[in-house]
């Protein structure tokens, strides 16, 4: 096992693209389009902290973290762990899914429904290599690090006697079972109950803080974001469009988008003014990869929004945006000077 320590680089995906062909306008017949899924991420799970990975449904969150657990093939890009480059050409081996393990969002649909809570437990252990003996042991033990005690009443239980949110203790369990170094919580909250919603959350950095995981949490909620997170990216039809350590997305979004993310949180004591008609739940396939992204949502897109890309821009030394809004004039100038040289009339 690679020895931990809270800070260190422990998994880092490097202009990871995952590309999928689909067909545009005209169903079947009509004609195949790249869709860009996941297009030239970066980021970096640190040991010992909380990624919070936020962003719309469509926004390319899951598809990054099923790249991270090697369930997906990437299209290009680099994965690194423990500072060590993976091949992504041969399948993936036993000791990666060790270190790498992955909480699916449906508690429900992520255990086999007739089989124990133990064959949930207790398989990973003996296909990891757990002597027989210890077996039992460890699922016990694993369960009460979870708050699922005594672990006896659990064991011996089917699926469907438990709730969503001890259902998704036992799946959490099943992940740290085989002592990884990493664990990808998929949306892990979005279908239990709001009253376990917090118990989950907390156990998520409870287990953070005390076994020096490096968690990666996908979500749409910002606000749990806000509440667990060391450091927030946002993700916008497979972009990262703003990232910034401890809340400082939330506090001071800087991309149009962030913000218009922050302002569809409820506020109790203002629900009046509440920003309602500029969000949607899912993003738009868009097959135009000219420009930035959500200029067609945009309030505050110019002709260069649509026409090119944004550059990556460091607001501070812990947070950074890609957007024009936050661009110097001498980054626009240099792209207006571009396209006039090589526009057709020159």
């Amino acid at each position: 096992m690679t020895e931990r320590h809270t800070g260190d680089v422990a998994l880092e995906a490097i202009d990871l693209s995952r590309h999928f062909t689909a067909r545009g306008e005209g169903g079947f017949f009509g004609a195949k389009k790249q869709v860009r899924a996941v297009d030239r991420a970066s980021i970096s799970l640190r040991s010992g902290e909380v990624l919070a990975v936020v962003g719309e449904s469509g926004s390319g969150k899951s598809v990054l973290a099923r790249m991270l657990a090697r369930i997906v093939t990437p299209t290009s890009g680099e994965i690194k762990i423990y500072g060590e480059s993976i091949d992504l050409t041969k399948r993936r081996e036993l000791s990666y899914a060790s270190e790498v393990q992955l909480v699916l969002q449906d508690p429900f649909a992520a255990v086999n429904p007739v089989r124990r809570v133990r064959y949930a437990i207790e398989r990973p252990l003996l296909l990891h290599g757990t002597n027989k003996a210890d077996v039992a042991a460890k699922a016990n033990e694993v369960l009460e690090s979870v708050s699922l005690t005594p672990p006896e009443q659990y064991l011996d239980r089917y699926p469907h006697e438990l709730s969503g949110g001890q259902l998704q203790r036992i799946n959490i369990a099943r992940g740290l079972s085989v002592n990884p170094g990493i664990l990808l919580a998929d949306e892990p909250i979005s279908m239990l109950d709001v009253s376990v919603r917090l118990g989950v959350l907390n156990l998520l950095r409870e287990l953070c803080d005390n076994r020096h995981l490096a968690i990666m949490y996908i979500t749409h909620d910002i606000a749990s974001a806000r509440y667990i997170a060391d450091e927030t990216v946002v993700m916008y039809a497979g972009q990262v469009v703003e990232r910034a350590r401890q809340t400082t997305v939330i506090d001071a979004p800087v991309h149009p988008y962030t913000q218009l993310l922050v302002s569809s949180v409820p506020n109790p004591e203002n629900l009046s003014h509440q920003n309602t008609s500029a969000t949607s739940t899912t993003v738009s396939i868009n097959f135009n990869y000219d420009g930035c992204r959500f200029s067609p949502r945009c309030p505050h897109a110019t002709d260069l929004c649509h026409t090119n890309e944004p550059p990556n821009v460091d607001v501070d030394e812990n947070h950074s945006v890609r957007c024009w809004l936050a661009a110097s004039d001498e980054q626009r100038r240099a792209v207006t000077i571009s396209s006039r040289a090589t526009s057709p009339a020159n």
